[in-house]
Order: C-alpha cells, then sequence, then structure tokens
C-alpha cells in the first residue's frame, strides 16, 4: 500500500466533530459527591496509566519503522485519541459541575437531588430510583438523572403523595411510598 493513502500523524483530531453529550440550554450540571469523586478518579487514571502507556506503545511501535502496515502504531495512535477525547469532556464535565451531598439534605421528607424514592405505578409495579446527576446514571440500578421526566414528576412530591407522569402512552399516575437520603 501506497504511503500516499495512510496518515501517518495528524495536528486535528478528526474525532473531534463526534457529538459530546451536552446538558440541554438552561440546565446546571449537578452531581452527587460520589458522582464527582469517581469522574475525578477516572480523569486521574488516565493521565495517570492509560495515556502513558499507550503512550510507551506507541513510541515503540513507531521506532519499528513502516508505519504504514504496523498495527501496533495504528491502532496505539486511534486509542490515544480517544483517551484525549475523554480527557477534555471529562475536564469540562468536572469544571461546570455543581456539586451537590444528598446526606446533608435538611427536608428529608419530600424529593430532591439526591433521594432515593421507592414509588407504585399506575400497573401496580413498585419501583425504586434515585436521583442523580446527568453523567451518574445507570438505568438498570435504578439511578436516573435528574432531569428525566420520572424525576421531574417526583422532585418536591412527598410520601403518600401522587404525582402525575406524562408519558407517550398517556398520562400515568406514581404514588410516592418512601423517601430516603443517604446518612
Amino acid at each position: 500500500m501506497s504511503k500516499a493513502f495512510v496518515r501517518e500523524s495528524s495536528d486535528e483530531d478528526d474525532d473531534d466533530d463526534i457529538p459530546i453529550p451536552e446538558l440541554p440550554s438552561g440546565f446546571r450540571n449537578y452531581i452527587t459527591t460520589a458522582g464527582l469523586a469517581a469522574l475525578r478518579a477516572e480523569l486521574l487514571r488516565l493521565l495517570d496509566v492509560e495515556r502513558p502507556e499507550t503512550v510507551s506503545i506507541v513510541s515503540w511501535a513507531a521506532s519499528n519503522g513502516d508505519r504504514s502496515e504496523n498495527g501496533d502504531y495504528i491502532y496505539g495512535k486511534k486509542r490515544l485519541r480517544e483517551i484525549d477525547r475523554r480527557i477534555r469532556f471529562l475536564t469540562r464535565r468536572i469544571e461546570s459541575a455543581v456539586e451537590v451531598d444528598p446526606s446533608r439534605q435538611q427536608n428529608r421528607d419530600q424529593v430532591f437531588f439526591g433521594a432515593t424514592v421507592r414509588y407504585l405505578r399506575s400497573d401496580g409495579q413498585e419501583q425504586v430510583v434515585t436521583i442523580v446527576g446527568v453523567d451518574e446514571v445507570d438505568p438498570p440500578a435504578g439511578r436516573i438523572s435528574w432531569i428525566a421526566p420520572v424525576a421531574r414528576a417526583l422532585i418536591k412530591a412527598r410520601e403518600g403523595d401522587v404525582v402525575a407522569l406524562r408519558t407517550p402512552a398517556g398520562d400515568e399516575e406514581l404514588e410516592i411510598l418512601e423517601v430516603s437520603y443517604p446518612a
């Protein structure tokens, strides 16, 4: 293969045109203390471990000569771009984060950011969700974003309240059974 068709190096990140999920306009980047610590830990791991290891592999691969058919070099450079993109994303998210410690919530009988809510759906199914920041979402674990429709319906409700959730299938009523916060 001719070197004319292989990009050896680039000052530009062609991956930068991939959209990074941003918060909707007018929303703040609320995040729990634990969530912010997890973002910082991931950033440090990328900076202190993964990036130096990848740079080492790329340097070694580059010293082997012909880079056009050097898989370690090609994939190493690609991985390095991915790591750098994630570092930029994490840095922006950490800089814009508004840390909220749910354990310091004084009004514990009402649903606010960081609350764990057990509620009953119209069909009789019980669900438990914890309201967290957009960077902490884990639906299988019951962690939903504070800007999610269910969370927005639950916010400011109290135990025993029935709130309306508008869904594509129509309105649904949710009965709040329990509200709790971490100790």
